[in-house]
């Protein structure tokens, strides 16, 4: 074997398996290599193991010194493209107005909907690209980001439009998603905006390829389980994958929507039921459960250990956004997720990489084997549990996406 190059003195090479044939519906375990080496050649590990059984040629040498070395992380789960801020909400949030009050207001999300409607095209991909930079120093080498800011149909394309543009300012890589967010605060007119969704809204970016899922918010303040059906199966019809945000604060169907529909996730979960934990367990549908939020709005967190414990598969995403989760570290969400939803660490770095990969129906991302991309992280330390154990600092030192440093 030729290599383009050798990564040497890793302390640690730390990876989970690869999901089995339900998406990494089984818990994974991590392997871990002790004075680990990697080869690369043109932008793919080509050899994984102990740095005394590489045998091959190698054109250049990296030596980490000692540091462990982890795939790249996925975050699930973002909200990255909006304008304006919600630091009045958050003022008034924390000397105790009742949200309702604060909607009535103006404010809420409504207020994020007017500042993104405002904005140019320029201005959103300008606001954006230092969130996504802050989430790929922090490790994210692949990033979920979402429409549903854009309300509109004709505005929820152009964000999609600018997400496909951000994706040109990075070095992640960007797996966009059309999220219906909000229904009409007219209630008569909810039937109608549906059917546009439907009529329209998504054929057009099933044609012009710019989404790779279709996400419903599902809640009493939001989409109904019988209209997000409606809007998911079109989704489906047009060859989209499904999601959803489902038993955030209320427990209305979703979730049992999702699995019913084979959804590739259902995220949020921290009002869900001991019930509902049952029926995760031994579903293809991955459980996606976001710290930030409970860290930010104080609700209980989502049952993240009881939900593993059940035999569901657990993702961990950041759900950055300007409302409920300004949370810009990947790695810090899965630190939180150990903390509050009782992740260890193991569990929460494969929820981290390989089942968050599954979340959003990827197979080639989150492990480092031969013949995927070599996206990978250096950690500061020796021990790769630095990643989730460190807070109030960035645990990693080194970013790499396709056999390249691109950050550290």
């Amino acid at each position: 074997m030729k290599a383009d190059l050798l990564v040497r003195g890793i302390s640690q090479l730390v990876t989970a398996e690869a999901p089995g044939p339900k998406r990494g519906v089984e818990m994974r375990q991590l392997k871990i290599v002790e004075r680990g080496a990697l080869a690369i050649v043109d932008g793919l590990f080509l050899w994984v193991g102990p740095e005394n059984e590489w045998a091959g040629e190698d054109a250049a040498t990296v030596d980490v010194r000692h540091r462990a070395v982890v795939p790249g992380l996925i975050d699930p789960h973002t909200h990255a493209v909006w304008a304006g801020d919600r630091l009045a909400d958050f003022d008034a949030r924390v000397a105790g107005v009742p949200y309702e009050r604060i909607l009535a207001a103006g404010g809420g999300i409504w207020s994020t909907i007017r500042a993104t409607a405002a904005a140019s095209r320029e201005e959103l991909i300008g606001l954006a690209r230092p969130r996504v930079d802050s989430l790929l120093r922090s490790g994210a080498t692949v990033i979920e980001v979402k429409s549903g800011y854009g309300f509109r149909p004709e505005a929820e394309i152009a964000m999609l439009e600018v997400i496909r543009a951000l994706a040109e300012h990075t070095r992640a890589r960007i797996i966009p998603t059309l999220l219906i967010h909000v229904p009409p605060a007219d209630a008569a007119e909810r039937a109608a905006y549906v059917s546009d969704v439907c009529r329209t809204l998504i054929p057009e970016v099933a044609r012009r390829k710019l989404a790779h899922a279709v996400d419903v918010f599902v809640e009493k303040e939001a989409w109904s389980a019988e209209e997000a059906e409606q809007m998911l199966a079109c989704a489906q019809q047009h060859g989209l994958a499904i999601k959803l945000h489902t038993e955030q604060f209320q427990r209305v169907g979703g979730l049992e929507l999702g699995l019913r529909m084979g959804a590739l996730s259902v995220d949020h979960l921290e009002a869900c039921s001991a019930e509902q934990v049952a029926a995760m367990a031994g579903s293809a549908t991955i459980a996606t459960i976001l710290p930030g939020v409970t860290l930010h709005l104080g609700l209980a967190p989502a049952p993240g250990r009881k939900l593993i414990d059940a035999g569901a598969a657990v993702a961990v995403g950041t759900d950055l956004n300007p409302g409920s989760s300004p949370l810009f570290s990947v790695s810090m969400a899965l630190g939180l997720a150990v903390r509050l939803n009782g992740l260890t660490a193991q569990q929460a770095l494969v929820a981290g990489t390989v089942n968050a990969a599954s979340a959003l129906g990827l197979s080639d991302a989150g492990r480092i084997e031969p013949g995927l991309p070599a996206d990978f992280l250096v950690v500061q330390g020796a021990d790769w549990r630095e990643l989730v154990y460190t807070l109030g600092s960035n645990p990693v030192r080194e970013v790499w996406i396709g056999g390249e440093r691109v950050a550290g």
